[in-house]
C-alpha cells in the first residue's frame, strides 16, 4: 500500500444532521431507553436476526448513529453463525488481523481464562488503515460479579475540548500500533496475558497513522482517535506526546462522557466503532468471562482537510 496521502474534499455536516426528523423518528419507532446523558440505550422488544425487517434494522442503524452503543437483553437465540449473519447486516464482516477466529466464521472470542481481559481504553483494531466501523459483542457466559464494560462518546469528547485544544487536535496526527506497551497499559496483566499477547496480539506487526479528528462518513461528526494502541503523536517529543495524549484521554473518559453495562448472559451490544473507545473491566476475580465479538469493515479515516490515514507497517514489513 502506497504511504502517499491521498487528497480528498474536507467533508463538512453540521452536527444537527445528527438530531434530524428522520432520527427522532427512528427512535420513536423502537422501544428506546436511553442510558445516559450523552451516550448509549437500550432497545427492547426486538430480536435480533439476519432478517430482521427493513423499517426496524434502518431505526436501528439510526439509533445507533444517534446513541453510538445501543444494548439488547435477552438474546440467547443468538448463536455464532446468527450473530454474525445478523451482522452482515451492516456490511462485510472481517476477521481479527492477528488473533484467530473461532472456526467456521470471523468472530473474535474473547475469553478470560486465556488471558482476555482488555482492561484498558481503547478503540478497536485502530492499528490498520480501515479499522472496524461497528462491532458487535454477545455474552456468552458471565461472571457472578464485575465484568462490565464502559464506552466513551469521542465526538462529544470533541466538542467539549476547549477551543485552542481542538485547534490544536486538529492539526494532529497519531501513530498506532498493535506493538504498544501491553505492560504499562494493562498494569494487572498475568504472565498468561503477556503471553497471550507477545506470541498472538503481535505474531503479525502493524504501524499506521491516523488523524487525531477523523470526519465521520454518516453523522460527519468529527471524532477523536486515541487509545491505547496510541504509540506517539507525530512531530512531538515522547515527553510532549505523552503528556498531550493524556489531556485528550481525560476529556475523553470524563464520566459525563461515558455509559457502563451490567452484562447479562445473551446480552447483545452494538456500538459505532467510529466515534466511541470502550473499556472492559477486570475486576471479576477468577470467575470466567466469555464474550464473542463480530466486526463490521471500516473506511479509512478522513482528517478534517480531506487527508486519508497512512500504513506505515503491515505484516511485519516496512513500507517502501
Amino acid at each position: 500500500m502506497s504511504d502517499v496521502q491521498t487528497q480528498r474534499p474536507a467533508v463538512s455536516v453540521p452536527s444537527t444532521h445528527l438530531h434530524s426528523a428522520a432520527q427522532q423518528h427512528a427512535d420513536t419507532t423502537l422501544d428506546l431507553h436511553q442510558v445516559a446523558g450523552r451516550i448509549g440505550a437500550r432497545i427492547d422488544g426486538v430480536r435480533l436476526h439476519a432478517d430482521l425487517d427493513s423499517a426496524t434494522f434502518n431505526a436501528i442503524n439510526a439509533a445507533l448513529l444517534r446513541h453510538k452503543v445501543l444494548f439488547f437483553r435477552g438474546q440467547q437465540h443468538l448463536d455464532d453463525a446468527s450473530q454474525e449473519a445478523f451482522a452482515r447486516r451492516f456490511g462485510e464482516t472481517v476477521a481479527h488481523p492477528t488473533v484467530p477466529s473461532v472456526e467456521g466464521g470471523s468472530l473474535l472470542e474473547l475469553d478470560s481464562l486465556h488471558g482476555a481481559r482488555a482492561n484498558s481504553w481503547h478503540t478497536d483494531v485502530t492499528f490498520v488503515d480501515a479499522y472496524p466501523k461497528i462491532s458487535i459483542l454477545r455474552a456468552v457466559e458471565i461472571p457472578p460479579f464485575g465484568g462490565d464494560t464502559v464506552w466513551a462518546n469521542t465526538a462529544a469528547a470533541y466538542a467539549q475540548l476547549p477551543e485552542p485544544l481542538r485547534a490544536l487536535a486538529d492539526t494532529l496526527w497519531a501513530l498506532h500500533t498493535n506493538a504498544y506497551d501491553y505492560a504499562s497499559t494493562h498494569a494487572n496483566a498475568d504472565s498468561t496475558q503477556l503471553k497471550r499477547y507477545r506470541e498472538v496480539f503481535t505474531s503479525k506487526l502493524y504501524e499506521t497513522e491516523h488523524p487525531v479528528v477523523r470526519v465521520h462518513p454518516e453523522t460527519g461528526e468529527r471524532t477523536l482517535v486515541l487509545g491505547h494502541f496510541v504509540q506517539r503523536l507525530k512531530g512531538l517529543s515522547s515527553f510532549d506526546s505523552a503528556h498531550l495524549l493524556q489531556v485528550f484521554h481525560e476529556h475523553v473518559t470524563r464520566l459525563e462522557n461515558t455509559v457502563r453495562w451490567n452484562w447479562q448472559a445473551g446480552d447483545v451490544a452494538i456500538w459505532d466503532n467510529r466515534a466511541t473507545q470502550h473499556y472492559a473491566i477486570n475486576d471479576y476475580g477468577d470467575a470466567r468471562r466469555i464474550v464473542r465479538r463480530a466486526t463490521v469493515r471500516g473506511e479509512v479515516p478522513v482528517s478534517i482537510d480531506g487527508r486519508t490515514s497512512v500504513v506505515v507497517r503491515e505484516d511485519g514489513a516496512t513500507l517502501q
